[in-house]
């Protein structure tokens, strides 16, 4: 739930996703559920010339199990907050 909470906060932001398939897509984070599949909007591919069939794809929901890694913006990223939760959730509470 920790990072469920943490990408909920992130919605409306720019984030880039990196599939298990390598591929990358840059986009406006639309969603986020408790299994981490992420809805993006305004998307675009980050490498256009490896993947031309994404051209046109502007829009997309991503499944949470083939997600890599999940780039946030730099001034995303609130060091102190997610070490609270992070502590908070290793007592269990």
């Amino acid at each position: 739930m920790l990072f469920f909470s943490y990408f909920k906060d992130l919605v409306g932001r720019e984030v880039t996703v990196e599939l298990k398939n390598d591929l990358a897509i840059r986009g406006t984070l639309h969603s986020v559920d408790q299994y981490l599949n992420i809805k993006l909007e305004n998307t675009r591919v980050v490498d256009q010339d490896k993947h031309p069939h994404m051209l046109s794809v502007r829009n997309c929901f991503i499944r949470g199990s083939v997600v890599r890694y999940v780039q946030l913006p730099p001034d995303g990223v609130d060091i102190e907050l997610l070490h609270d939760a992070t502590r908070r959730e290793a007592r269990g509470g």
